[in-house]
């Protein structure tokens, strides 16, 4: 995954570059009329009348790489579409990257050396539910902007946040709603990395199964970050014979256990699995042989066929290599220099407050997933998907929900 990590530095060909302005500039027709440079309002941050500078937070190492490198190129992307189109409020936007390096203390550390040192008008960043709350606090006592693109348990809401990625609503109440219908299922077996992201969405999986489908729940484990010994696990599996295994296993570990699960004999044809947590990008690890037939929720695919995804394809694969992935994160990711631009030119001022209050409304028409907006609470209406795993890393798209209201405190979950 690390090589990938190499095309960041390269600049776009000039083909791609005039293409690339010529998607900015239709995106930026949606949201009305771009104010004067003269307009915005820089008071305390690093902007100048030439180029204002935003941060970018990831795990650029660790165990989490294999996830967040998808996200960190997609952001990079976007923010050179809309450098090509000639920037935000006459500004060329200039890019801080800091590496959270899978720990979520570096991540703290680093949110404020980006908001406090870099005086960066907006972060992008962050993976883990472990890391945005380990650098909440800060971008709230600080009153900095994170745009997260990650799917993630809910239950929360800052007026520091964006939330790109799917709350419990969209994405696991959703999927266990398809699974249940379509595969009659009644047994659930949940399985989670330990942290507060699959803990939480566990609690919420368990409460639905059992209020609301009227299933049971015939086991539940956690495992470290990192771990890659399932054998135990993979054992009392195949001893409850669960109609599903429901999976919330995260970063390098997925590799050891989705491996791990097709040496034991434990495929599609044996067990439905559906997963919260793998991507094309974990994928690349995994081998899609070895998860053939298994299930993923997510809003995002990139066999998604559409012209906003086709164009966003074609530009990632010129950018980063032929042989590149784009995953759910990774789109998410790319919707936030997007939905910031679009909220700064609405508020014509790079100031926080007023970037926080134009932003609910905001929709964006060119989005690679079809369409989204941001809703009041700061997360994105946006569709369910269920995809399932193809041999050759990438999914089939078997489900699409309608849009669904965000609802990150959704009654009876807590």
């Amino acid at each position: 995954m690390d090589s990938r990590l190499t095309g960041a530095k390269r600049f776009l060909p000039r083909r791609l570059a005039l293409g690339a302005a010529a998607l900015s500039l239709i995106a930026a027709g949606v949201f009305g009329q771009v104010a004067l440079a003269d307009d915005a309002n820089t008071t305390g941050l690093a902007v100048t009348a030439t180029e204002v500078t935003v941060g970018q937070l990831h795990s650029a190492t660790g165990t989490m790489a294999i996830s967040e490198t998808g996200s960190i190129q997609a952001e990079r992307l976007a923010i050179d579409q809309i450098n090509a189109s000639g920037g935000i409020l006459g500004r060329q936007i200039k890019v801080v990257q800091e590496d959270g390096a899978s720990d979520w203390p570096t991540f703290a550390e680093k949110a404020k050396k980006l908001l406090v040192g870099d005086k960066v008008a907006a972060v992008f960043g962050c993976w883990t539910s472990a890391s945005r709350k380990a650098v909440l606090p800060v971008f709230e006592k600080e009153n900095g902007l994170l745009y997260y693109p990650t799917f993630y348990e809910g239950l929360e809401q800052s007026k520091n946040v964006i939330y790109t990625g799917q709350e419990a609503t969209q994405q696991i109440l959703a999927s266990l709603d398809w699974i249940a219908k379509t595969k009659g299922a009644k047994t659930f077996y949940l399985i989670g990395s330990d942290y507060i992201w699959p803990r939480t969405s566990m609690k919420i999986a368990r409460k639905h199964i059992e209020n609301v489908l009227h299933g049971t729940v015939v086991g539940e484990d956690y495992y470290p970050l990192g771990n890659t010994q399932f054998g135990s696990l993979i054992n009392k599996v195949k001893l409850k014979k669960p109609d599903v295994v429901f999976a919330a296993v995260v970063g390098g570990s997925n590799v050891a256990f989705y491996k791990q699960l097709k040496a034991a004999g434990v495929d599609s044809t044996k067990q439905t699995l559906l997963t919260l947590s793998v991507t094309e990008d974990e994928l690349l690890g995994i081998g899609g042989e070895n998860m053939k037939g298994f299930f993923a929720s997510m809003k995002y695919f990139q066999s998604l066929d559409n012209p906003n995804n086709k164009a966003f394809v074609d530009s990632f694969k010129a950018k980063y290599g032929k042989d590149s992935v784009m995953g759910d994160v990774t789109q998410a990711a790319y919707l936030g220099p997007w939905l910031w631009k679009a909220a700064v030119e609405k508020a014509g001022s790079f100031d926080v407050d007023k970037v926080v209050a134009a932003s609910p409304g905001i929709e964006l028409k060119t989005a690679p997933e079809g369409y989204v907006k941001i809703h009041e609470n700061h997360h994105l209406w946006s569709k369910t998907r269920i995809g399932e795993v193809q041999a050759d890393g990438q999914f089939k798209v078997i489900y699409e929900s309608e849009l669904i209201e965000p609802n990150p405190f959704p009654k009876g979950y807590q």
